[in-house]
């Protein structure tokens, strides 16, 4: 088995080398897809479908990669990455590159596998699809989910139709019956309706299925022809539909190891005609059995228990079955592989032992296997698993009974009396009434074993002997005689038999099989003697001919053997051509109505029956040579007779061609009306999109937009936020340093108060001693004065030193006066440039107000001392101390002012540079 990895390849190859797949699996190919870097992983196929063709198919995995495997070809290529998870596949549109594709997000997509480009893009299912089903003639899908179905066109690509359900009700499945206009529809609730695509009117409905044996339906398969649905569920029973019919007609039980069913399909055959008779079973535990629908025999499978099968395709031509792994790998098996065994051909129908000069040939030299009696079928393989019924003389009791009784109904014995009164067979039924009355087995498998060996060697240059002007109809010939060849090896050097086969060829060219179990029937019951004398003709055959000839019309038998004419010039002619030579198409067939109607000797009685009825003109022959003339002439008119024919059939193959392209130009008038309705869907579909874009873009500028806005609005209430929490921390601080200078200026102001006290009491304290000392001096002037004047002064002089004292003391007086006056002045200045100090720190802002226009202002507010102290009135002395004093006094204050202005300068120098942050103050 032959492994292949993807990787990161977007194409290669398959596979490196020539496939051979085993009997035993019949894997072709194992296909995995790991991807290689940092972390490598596993990806797993979800689905997979073939094509039209058969040759090709797609796969999709989890990861949203479609891959196109020709395996014809032996290439693989990526095709599209859709970037989500694919839930079903369709592959077989009108328009052959094209497939659907169902996604993980409900949409359909349309894509190209030459272009690699989106066709569409089909919205409309609120779940997942799991199935989509395309009609026959690739116009129509219809896809399913568990809530609805619906049909689309898919040239427009626009939705048809819509099933609406109850809730209650879930759909199991909805698709198109093969090569017909039916859309079948299955639900869980066991109901299945039949409806027509054009008009959705209900044909019919199936009826319930027996209560012994009712499943609920999970998965379902239709033949090709559309007759028969198979249907299972969660049981090993199957339920075998006839649509026809409408009824169920049989249940098949599978092996107990199988407890639920899991897909059901078909298995196509090139000439089964669409009745096909296998079918595939994926059960439960990953096994794939295929079964045969008649017989009930289990063929072949595929899978096994370590290596499961999840899902399965089969082509349309029965050659390949593509199967998704349990383990997300993909797998192709060999159909013809894995029924190697079962298609064994059967045994030839005679052996040559030895080839022997002619002229000592003998029946004794020729071993050949010859049957007897009533109709039989071809002879089949031993090994062979399918159970067929063996036609064989019935040696019983009732045995006319029997013989008449015919298959699908029919009895012999009514169908020549229906011959008898009308001369032939219905031209509708012919076919099936020679289908039952040659009991044909309808070996599909042991067929294609013998078509699938290829065309035999004494065959290859059949053309040029038979040159036939139809080119199907020489392939169909040509792979006729191979199989008849094939099956077995004297009919390879038998020179009649294209004669022989030709008229079955030429009347079933459209149903090999049928063609060549027809012929092989015939050669079996009405030429199994034919071959004793193989290679010459079959003397004991003739000599039948002739004793019949003798005993009906012995006068012309004596003419015959008097001019020489023998059997092989009278009879052997016709019956190696079975009459196709000498009688038109309508003749034949009313001759083979009677001739498997009744005793394989009924076709030698035709042969001396055309001899007595041409007895005339044979008994005016009198020359061997009149024979062959006539013979000749027959031949002519028959060739004659052929090109006309061919005329004819030329001139109806021009009218044909004329209607045939008359058609195709309105055909493709109508693919152009088409194309323009497609073409303008598509451009609707893209102005859609645009606008979709467009209104996204815009929806997302404006989104962007005001993300922006509120990000900005965000910024600003954050730099709000932080300014208020700054101006908070400031006022708080602002207040703690106003609260600290408070404290400070308090503190200043006991301080200054504590030393204006103190200099106060200084100054009182000097003043005292300096009144004490002025005082003492004073009294001990005056003591000397009294002890100067004592002697001398009389009692006026004592007076008016008195008034002198009286004044001095007045003065003295005014001089305190005038000093407690400076201090109280002193006392309230310093009071206001506290209290105005005081006040700036608690409103810095406020305008301050002048409280002084200049110094001389300020010293006019303070009493004077000079202004209070009349010097003409005061002792010099006296007058001279008391300036000193003053003018201490007044540097004294002028210095303390100096400072209080500072402090308040500097105050409202920090005013102004916090009022110039008015929004941390505003609160």
């Amino acid at each position: 088995m032959q492994s292949t990895d993807l990787g990161n390849k977007e194409s290669g190859k398959i596979w490196h080398r020539k496939p051979s797949p085993a009997t035993r699996d019949g894997i072709i190919v194992n296909i995995i897809h790991n991807t290689s870097g940092y972390h490598p992983k596993v990806l797993r196929f979800l689905n997979v479908a073939f094509d039209g063709t058969g040759d090709c198919l797609i796969a999709g995995d989890h990861q949203g990669n479609i891959y196109v495997f020709d395996l014809h070809g032996n290439r693989f290529n990526l095709v599209q990455r859709t970037a989500q998870a694919s839930t079903a596949l369709a592959f077989n549109l009108r328009r052959k590159s094209e497939f659907l594709v169902a996604l993980a997000d409900y949409s359909i997509k349309c894509f190209d596998t030459v272009t690699k480009e989106l066709v569409s893009w089909m919205r409309g299912h609120e779940s997942s699809v799991f199935s989509i089903s395309v009609h026959a003639s690739g116009k129509y899908a219809i896809t399913t989910s568990s809530d609805t179905a619906q049909l689309w066109d898919l040239d427009t690509f626009q939705r048809k139709r819509k099933l609406n359900i109850r809730q209650s009700v879930g759909i199991q499945k909805v698709f198109f019956l093969p090569l017909s206009n039916t859309i079948l529809s299955c639900f869980k609730d066991n109901s299945i309706f039949a409806w027509e695509c054009d008009t959705l009117f209900c044909k019919y409905q199936l009826p319930a299925p027996p209560e012994s044996s009712s499943i609920l339906y999970k998965v379902f398969a239709v033949t090709r022809d559309g007759r028969i649905l198979a249907a299972g569920g969660k049981s090993n029973h199957l339920h075998l539909w006839c649509l026809e019919a409408r009824q169920l007609f049989r249940i098949i039980q599978m092996p107990t190891k199988v407890r639920a069913i899991r897909h059901l399909e078909f298995l196509p055959d090139s000439f089964d005609a669409g009745s096909n008779q296998v079918l595939g079973v994926l059960s439960q535990d990953g096994i794939m059995r295929f079964i045969n629908m008649q017989t009930c025999k289990l063929l072949f499978e595929i899978g096994s228990l370590d290596e499961g099968i999840s899902s399965s395709a089969i082509s349309p031509h029965g050659r390949y079955i593509a199967s998704i792994m349990e383990n997300g790998s993909l797998n192709i098996y060999s159909v013809q592989a894995l029924t190697q065994e079962i298609n064994k051909p059967p045994p030839p129908l005679v052996k040559v032992i030895e080839d022997l000069p002619k002229n000592k040939l003998s029946s004794s030299d020729l071993k050949m296997k010859v049957t007897s009696g009533r109709v039989q079928q071809p002879a089949k393989s031993r090994e062979s698993k399918m159970q067929t019924r063996i036609l064989k003389q019935d040696l019983t009791g009732d045995f006319e009974s029997k013989k008449n009784e015919l298959p699908d109904g029919l009895n012999k014995k009514r169908l020549q009396i229906l011959l008898k009164g009308y001369g032939e067979y219905p031209t509708k039924y012919r076919m099936f009434i020679w289908r039952s009355l040659l009991q044909l087995p309808e070996n599909h498998t042991a067929f294609s074993t013998l078509i699938d060996k290829g065309t035999h060697v004494a065959f290859l240059n059949l053309q040029k002997k038979y040159p036939i002007k139809s080119r199907k109809l020489l392939r169909v010939l040509q792979r006729t005689l191979s199989a008849l060849a094939h099956w077995s090896v004297i009919f390879s050097d038998t020179p009649y038999l294209p004669l022989l086969a030709f008229p079955f060829v030429k009347l079933f060219q459209n149903n090999q099989l049928i063609c060549f179990e027809v012929i092989a029937t015939l050669i079996i019951n009405w030429c199994q003697h034919w071959f004793e004398y193989f290679p010459n003709p079959p003397i004991n055959i003739l000599s039948m001919i002739e004793n019949v000839l003798a005993f009906h019309d012995e006068e012309l038998l004596q003419h015959f053997i008097d001019h020489d004419i023998t059997s092989q010039l009278y009879a052997w002619p016709l019956l190696e051509t079975v009459f196709s030579e000498v009688l038109t198409r309508e003749e034949w067939l009313k001759l083979f109505d009677n001739i498997f109607s009744n005793h394989p000797s009924f076709l030698l009685m035709t042969v001396v029956a055309y001899n007595i009825c041409s007895r005339t003109p044979l008994l005016s022959c009198n020359l061997k040579d009149d024979f062959e003339t006539v013979e000749d002439m027959q031949a002519k008119v028959d060739q004659q007779r052929v090109e006309d024919e061919a005329w004819y059939q030329k001139q109806e193959l021009l009218r044909k061609a004329e209607e045939t392209r008359r058609e195709m130009l309105l055909q493709e008038e109508e693919k152009m009306i088409q194309q323009r309705q497609r073409l303008a869907a598509v451009k609707r579909e893209l102005k859609v999109k645009e606008m979709h874009l467009q209104d996204a873009a815009r929806r997302r500028f404006l989104k962007l937009q005001q993300d922006q806005q509120e990000m900005e609005l965000r910024r600003l209430d954050d730099e709000i936020g932080r300014k208020v929490y700054m101006r908070d921390r400031e006022i708080a601080a602002t207040a703690r340093d106003l609260e600290m200078r408070q404290l400070e200026l308090e503190s200043q102001k006991r301080l200054y108060e504590k030393n204006l006290t103190e200099n106060q009491e200084a100054v009182a304290k000097e003043m005292r001693a300096d009144a004490d000392a002025y005082r003492r001096k004073v009294d001990l002037e005056e003591h000397m004065f009294h002890k100067l004047t004592e002697a001398g002064e009389t009692r006026s002089q004592k007076t008016q030193k008195w008034k002198e004292a009286e004044g001095k003391e007045f003065r003295l007086r005014s001089a305190k006066k005038a000093s407690a006056l400076s201090d109280a002045s002193r006392k309230w200045f310093l009071e206001q440039e506290i209290n105005a100090a005081v006040e700036h720190a608690e409103n810095p802002c406020h305008k301050e107000e002048p409280r002084f226009q200049n110094e001389q202002e300020d010293s006019s507010c303070l009493p004077r001392t000079s202004q209070l102290n009349d010097s003409s009135e005061m002792d010099p002395s006296t007058q001279i101390s008391l300036n000193r004093r003053a003018v201490e006094w007044d540097t004294t204050g002028q210095n303390l002012i100096k400072k209080v202005r500072n402090l308040r300068q500097r105050l409202t120098a920090r005013a102004r540079h916090r009022c110039q942050t008015p929004h941390l103050l505003a609160a």
